[in-house]
This record gives C-alpha cells, structure tokens and sequence, in this order.
C-alpha cells in the first residue's frame, strides 16, 4: 500500500462550511481513534467494542446501522487518514540514492578509489568514481522509473469493500433482523479500500477481504480465516454477541469471536460489521509497523543472482593477488604494479549488474501492462518465463464465462416450471457467494412479479455456501403459513441430503434403483456440455426464526437447472501457443468430470486421463506424484486438494504457474512458483496472486509468458557477457605480465577501457531477443554460466595474443620506450573485442545478418568502439598516455576481430550442440 497522506494533506481535502459542527460534535470519537497501536496490544477501543453490545458500539462510534452520511465519512478520514498501512512508506530520494549506491561491487570500487587516491593516481580515481556514479545514478533513475511505474499499475488493479452509505435517515427501520440485513445489502456500494473509516457499516461475504478492524453486528455461519496472523491453519467462527470483560479473550483481541481483522478473509458465511480501526491503527497495521524495517525475504531469483555476484567477485579477488605479484617480481616497480593490479580489480567487478537487472525487469513490467499483464512483484518476471506447467480453472478461461441458464427440468429430465421458480426464490434471497449461475437465475425476472416475490414471501434464514457441503440453502416464509428451505448446490451433494424424489404431483421414496436412474439422467445432461444444478426443499412449520445445516437433511430432491457456457473462441489457439511455448496446461476444476472433458475436448485439449477429487483423497504422495504427470484434467476438486496439486508439481521439479479468481483457489495460488489471478477476482485471490490479468484469457497470458522470456533472456545476456569477458582478459593480462618487460596496459588506460565498455552494455535491456530462446521456459542455472563463461572466455585471450605478438614483432613496440604504442594498439583491440562479442553472444544466429541487435544497442556499441578507436588520435591521447596508431595497424585488427568472430560462432555451435543455448 502507498504511503499514507498527512493530516494536514487530508484536512485541506475536506475543509468547508459544514465541517466545523461536525468535527467538534464528533471530537470524544476521533480523540480515541487517533491514538495509533503498540506492541502487542489491542487497538484503542477495540476490545470495548468487543465487550459492548452492538447498539454500544454503535454508539460509541457515532453511527447507525445505515451507516455514516458521506459528509461524517469524510470528516472521520480527514482526522485519522486513509485506510493504508505504511508498509511500504516510500524512502526519501536521499536514502534511496545512498541504496542504490550501497551494493558489493559499489562499496569494492569506492575502497579501489580510496586506494588510487592515497598512492597520488589522480586520474584513475576519477576514472573509478566517475564508474560508481554512473552505475548508482542509472539505476537511482530506473529504480525511480520503475516504482512510478509500478504504482500507477497498482492504481489498474481494485481492491473494494461494500459499505452502507446513509443517503436519507430510517432505512430499514421497523424491519425483521434478516430483511433488514436483505434490505441494506441491496444498498451497499462499492468503495475503495483506502477510503474506509471507523463507524462505516461494511458488508462480508466468502472470498471477501477484512478490509479493517470490524466488530460483527450480524453473522450468518460466518468463518473466518486468520491464518495471516495466527498462523492456524483452520477458519475461526465469528458471532455477533458480546464478549464478556472477564472472559477467554482477557487483552487478546485475536481471541474475541465478535472481531474481525485487516488482512484476514472470509470463508465463508456473510455478516454485517462495523469498522472500530483502520490503516495503521489496526491489529495488523500495528504488526506491520514492528516489521516494517526488517528486510523482505530473499527470492530464488534474488539468490541466483548473489550467487553469480560473488562468484565474480571471489574470482576476482583470487586473481587480483596472483597479477599484482607477477608484475611485481617481474617489473620490480610495486607501487606501478599495484595500481595495475587494482585497476584489473575494477574490470573484474560487473558493477552494472544490479542497474541491467532492475532496468531489465522494470521494462518487463511496463511492456507486460501493455499486454493487460500487472507484475506485482517484480522477481515474479523471472518465474513467469520459467514457467513449464500452468494449472487452470474451466470457467471463463476455456469458456466464455458468459453462462446461460439452458434447462430447468424435473428429476427425470422433463421441463418444469416449478424448478426454475424454486431457484429463482433461492438465489434472490441469498445474501452470501452470489456467482454467474445465480446471475443466469436471476435474469428470468419474469418471475419476480408472477411469483409476487414481495408480497407473498419473506425471508427467514439462510445457510450459506461453503466448499465442503458445495450447497445452499435459504428459508422462506410464503403467506405467513409455513416455512420452505429451498437447498441447491453441486448434484451429489445435495442428492446426499435426500431421501425421496418429486414425481409429477407425488412423492416418492430415493431408492438406490431410482438414484441410479437419476445419476444417468444428469450424466446425460453433463455429456452435453451442460453445468447441473440440484434443487431440493423442505416443508417446515413456522416455530422457529434460526436454521443451520444440520436442517438440510430428509429433502425432496425436485429437479434440475442446467446452465451452458460455451467455449471462447481463443482457447483453442491460445492452447496451441502455450503448448509450442513449452507450458503444458493441465485443468484443475471443481466442476463435474463429464462437462469438463466435453469442455476440453471442444477447445482442442486432448485428455490424457482425468482424476476426481475423491480418488486423490485416497493416494499417497508417491501415487499422485505420478498421476499428476500422467493426468491433465482434474474434477470436482476442492481448494485443499488444488493446492496438493500444485505442490506435487513442484516437487516434481516443475516451476508451476497457477491461474484462479476464486475464493477456492486461494491455497493454490500461494502455494505456485507463480500465481496468476484477474482484476475481477475475490480479494483473497488477488491478494495471493504475483500477476493480475486485465482480461482472463490464455491467450493474453501466453504473450504475457513470452514477455518473461524476454526479459530474462536480456539479463542473461549481460551476466554471460561479463563472466565470459571478465574471465578471458584476466588470462590475457596474466600471459602479457609474465613475458613483458613493461605493463601491458597503464592503470588508467585500463580503467578508461572498463568504463566504455560498461556504457556500451547499458541499453542491454532494450535488445532484440531471437525467436527461438521465446520458444521454451527459461531457467536460472548459475552452473550453466560457470560452464558458459570458462567455455567462451579463453577465446579472447587467444586474440589478445596475437595482438601482443604483432605489436611486438611487426610494429617494435618491444622495449619500455615503445610501451606506449604497444599499449594504445591493446587497448583498441581489447575495447573493441570486448564491444564485438556484445553482438556475438547475444544470439545463437550468426550476428548482423540473422539477428540485429535493437538499435539502441547497435548505437551505443558503435559510438563506445568509434570513441576508441580515435581516442589514441585525439587531443585527449596524452593524457590517456596513448600515441596515433599507425595504419597498417587497422588491416590487421581488422582480421583479428574477423577472426574472433568467425572463431567465437563456430564454439558458439559446439557449444550449443553440446549443452544447448538459452
């Protein structure tokens, strides 16, 4: 969340005429809600909420059970600020430039700076500080770039709480408890989080976020998960009563059953709730203060990363020694060659990489928002190109999630009129889960006026959803002179509840002959593609107001209504692409086994075995551990068993991607290498999700996967380069120190060398990537970089050889006279090479013809190689200590960096022959 505004900012917003008498008549209130949480210590006024009864706490809060007007809502958030909790208070720039500048290989060249500046090489230490400041501030601005980026990403992703917003006093009054409830929740609306305040009424269903600190005014079989903070796997149930002063909970707020906490969700069940804390006055705002300065855990990614990051400093520090030595005992001038040896330290530490990383993924984030893809985690680009599995939900990914009701038959499969209008009753009157089904229902409105819903009926109770029964249930009253529970939900579930059947105008017994002649008639159904309901009820007498499941027993199953939703246009290609991009998509559903594999078989997704819920309840983890290869349609799963999946995957060595926007699929979603959910997802889901899809389909995710190729094959780029080069010129200084009488290269010529060839690789992220490298998952493999670099490093040396031997033998620059020469014409052949193999490792075609780089690459490479080439021929030569080279020079270096090239191409094929190319 953003950084929350400041008093003053938010008193500005609201200042006016009427704000005067409404901020003193409500000062005793917002005086104790200003007051922010300590410790482990409850909230002020949060437990005295959770002892008062509701009309209290009502009180206490200067609402109504209408909620606040929004003049008062506004008045009440311009003296505690916005719902945020300051976990992620932006830094100031001072402290985020001293970030940016504080990583390994920064603090190593500042120490090799303060060494050239105690020996009196002035020029090397401005070489040196001038590296570090050009490496801190590209990525001071990208950094910047990216976290503008991000927020205005952020801003495309909404995260809503429904409230009641009083318009006109006495709605509601004089109404039953459940119509008044029934009532009011018509009348909420949708808000943004950050705009909640103390004293709004907020309305929970399943999947809902907690968006505050609530005290429950009215609860339906309301669970709540706390997991967040408790750490308890099991959802807790919530109630509406008081909580006693010397009860269980004592000052432990986590253990009043009548709250409710920001970052917790609902289960299931549906409530009406008071906000008593927001922002950074809440139970969690409170934890997350204490953990604001601890530092987020490390990603794989991250660790990768490192573990190459000190790889080459080690290998720098272990080789630094051995040059500083030799050309000590060979030169006999220490002080010359310990400053040759320091500025070899400094070509060896890729000072640029954190800059290439965060400029890599940063890009990646913006291109992915393009493609209706919101990163919300930046190391989640790496995940998203490796991934090789992406688990699915059936509805609105392959199908169209535009579903219609088709049928509504009796239990025999016969059109029935009363079936439709027993559903109609149920979903109208249902306050909890509401999905597409009940919308389909809901569409025949027909019947709300032939029904007389409003005069002839009255809500009772309800039993809301939950994903163990995979049923509801609402209660009605119709005329006053009976009560009808009116059950539907998933059909073996609810036939489990039953124990006769309507037939025409009798009522017959469920035996197991007519079961079994039923569950054909739904087989039936389902083998048309068709999604089927149950709906069962029951004759009640009028006695009592309160029902439970317990009461969804001895039902009259009465029939069926079917829905269709129909396959999307795109799923079958998107299919096709995901497939030839490596990912192979398997279908995790809870929906009936018969409907999905029509589904899949529409779409072009060939079943290779499908797997019922019920028969993984039953398999040992070696046992799923092989069907989860062999399967790729899984049904009538619930949220435990999607997750149990997800991670059998993972320990099969896949990198997992899991796509849902349910309640249900929450588990999953956290327990992926990458969760994927949409904007129009459940809070949970969003909230456990890594990337967020302006538009659920597979087809936006595919280019979303070939976009994290993309970007990490960029970054990939860099680090082989840096390795590959790194480790060949340390062979070439290694062989120049042993055999020459003078040093191979100045200590600021070779600091100037390192410079240039860091501005030549920072529009890396920019480039080109070929085709085939999008073409299947990409991978961290540290150890594939070890192989990469000794394979490809000694190449160089090989050419800075013959680069020595010319010099010395075909142009004389042979003695310590002629050093300056010998030392111009390495440096150009050296910065040059070092530019080329930009081009030539950067793809697996041949380079410039095959594969052209992106023309911010070819500019800045071109300019860094004309820069040293006429360095040595500019006014500048002398104080680089350099001399005009001659011009049979230039045929020669010519051949040389040919022959590199056509040297490097041929090792770049055994290679790829041999290990592959990524």
């Amino acid at each position: 969340m953003q950084q929350a505004l400041t008093l003053s900012e938010r008193l500005i917003a609201v200042l006016g005429a009427r704000l005067g008498l409404r901020f003193f008549r409500r000062r005793d209130m917002l005086e104790t809600l200003d007051a922010p949480a300590h410790g482990h210590e409850a909230p002020p006024g949060l437990l005295e909420a959770a002892r008062d009864t509701g009309p209290d706490v009502l009180a206490r809060l200067r609402t109504t059970r209408e909620g606040l007007s929004n003049d008062e809502a506004a008045t009440v958030r311009a003296h505690v600020g916005p719902n945020e909790v300051e976990h992620e208070k932006p830094l100031p720039w001072w402290r985020h430039l001293f970030n940016c500048y504080r990583n390994p290989f920064n603090l190593l060249l500042t120490a090799l700076a303060a060494v050239s500046y105690a020996t009196d090489d002035t020029e090397g230490t401005i070489i040196i500080a001038s590296m570090v400041i050009i490496s801190t501030v590209l990525r001071f601005v990208q950094e910047a770039r990216s976290n503008k980026a991000a927020e205005k990403l952020k801003a495309m992703v909404s995260t809503t709480a429904t409230v009641l917003r009083r318009e006109s006093p006495g709605v509601g009054v004089g109404m039953g408890e459940a119509e008044n409830m029934r009532r009011l929740g018509r009348m909420g609306r949708e808000i943004p989080l950050a705009e909640l305040v103390p004293g709004d009424i907020v309305l929970l269903a399943a999947g809902d976020m907690i968006p505050a600190d609530v005290r429950i005014l009215a609860a339906k079989d309301l669970f709540v998960s706390q997991s967040a903070l408790t750490g308890e796997a099991l959802p807790v149930e919530k109630f509406a009563h008081p909580c006693q002063a010397g009860g269980a909970g004592g000052s432990n707020p986590l253990a009043y059953d009548n709250l409710a906490f920001m970052g917790t969700n609902v289960v299931s069940g549906s409530a009406t709730a008071v906000v008593v804390a927001t922002g950074g006055r809440t139970f969690f705002g409170s934890l997350a203060q204490r953990v604001t300065a601890q530092q987020p855990s490390v990603t794989s990614f991250q660790q990768g990363v490192n573990r190459v990051s000190w790889v080459l400093i080690r290998f720098m520090m272990v080789m630094t020694p051995i040059v500083l030595l030799i050309n000590g005992f060979t030169k006999h001038d220490w002080l010359e060659a310990s400053l040759f040896a320091l500025s070899v330290a400094v070509g060896l530490t890729p000072e640029m990489l954190p800059m290439i990383v965060t400029a890599t993924l940063a890009k990646g984030a913006v291109v992915l928002s393009r493609k209706k893809v919101i990163v919300k985690r930046l190391d989640a680009i790496q995940n998203f190109g490796a991934m090789d599995v992406l688990c699915t939900d059936k509805t609105g990914t392959l199908t169209q999630d535009k579903i219609c009701l088709e049928r509504h038959t009796d239990v025999w499969g016969h059109f029935s009129e009363d079936v439709l209008e027993y559903a109609y009753l149920n979903s109208f009157y249902q306050t909890g889960l509401k999905n597409l089904l009940d919308v389909a229902v809901l569409n025949h409105g027909e019947l709300h006026q032939r029904l007389d819903v409003v005069n002839r009926y009255r809500k009772i109770d309800e039993i809301p959803f939950d994903f163990q029964r995979r049923r509801m249930s609402v209660v009605v009253s119709e005329n006053g002179d009976h009560h009808e529970l009116i059950c539907k939900g998933a059909v073996e579930e609810v036939m489990a509840v039953c124990d006769r059947v309507q037939h025409g105008a009798n009522v017959e017994p469920l035996t197991p002959d007519v079961l079994a002649r039923l569950r054909r008639v739904t087989a039936d159904l389902n083998a048309e593609g068709l999604r089927v309901v149950a709906v069962a009820t029951r004759h009640l007498p009028p006695v009592r107001e309160r029902y439970s499941v317990a009461d969804e027993s001895e039902l009259v199953l009465v029939g069926y209504i079917a829905f269709l939703d129909p396959p999307k246009e795109s799923a079958a290609p998107a299919l096709k692409a995901l497939a030839a991009s490596g990912v192979e998509v398997k279908v995790l559903t809870g929906d009936n086994d018969l409907v999905t594999a029509k589904v899949c078989r529409e779409v072009g997704l060939k079943v290779s075995g499908c797997v019922l819920g019920d028969d993984i309840e039953s398999m040992s983890d070696a046992e799923l551990a092989q069907t989860v290869e062999r399967a790729n349609v899984f049904a009538k799963l619930t949220p435990a068993h999607k997750e149990r999946l997800v991670r059998m995957l993972r320990a099969n060595g896949h990198v997992v991607g899991f796509m849902g926007d349910g309640i249900n699929d929450a588990p999953a979603l956290r327990a992926a290498d990458i969760g994927i959910s949409v904007d129009t997802a459940v809070d949970i889901a969003k909230e456990a999700a890594d990337l967020i899809l302006l538009e659920k389909s597979l087809m936006v995710l595919e280019q979303g996967v070939i976009e994290g190729r993309r970007t990490f094959a960029n970054m990939l780029k860099y680090i082989k380069m840096t390795a590959s080069s790194n480790f060949g010129n340390v062979f070439s200084v290694l062989i120049a120190s042993a055999f020459l009488p003078f040093l191979p290269m100045l200590p600021l010529q070779l600091l100037t060398q390192n410079l240039l060839y860091d501005l030549s690789q920072t529009t890396i992220p920019f480039d080109n990537v070929d085709d085939e490298q999008l073409t299947k998952p990409q991978r961290w493999n540290p150890a594939d970089l070890s192989r990469f670099m000794v394979f490809f490093g000694p190449i160089s040396s090989i050419f800075d050889v013959l680069t020595f031997l010319a010099m010395w033998h075909l142009f004389g620059a042979n003695s310590a006279e002629h050093q300056t020469l010998f030392q111009s014409g390495w440096f150009v052949e050296g910065l040059l090479s070092q530019t080329l193999i930009v081009h030539l490792i950067r793809t697996r075609r041949l380079p410039f013809v095959q594969s052209r780089a992106a023309w911010p690459l070819l500019l800045m490479t071109g300019a860094v190689m004309l820069i040293g080439v006429m360095l040595p021929m500019s006014p500048f030569a002398e104080t680089f200590r350099m001399q005009a080279l001659p011009l049979a020079y230039f045929p020669m270096l010519a051949a040389i960096l040919l022959a590199y090239a056509v040297l490097t191409q041929m090792m770049k094929g055994m290679f790829a022959r041999r290990f592959g190319w990524q």
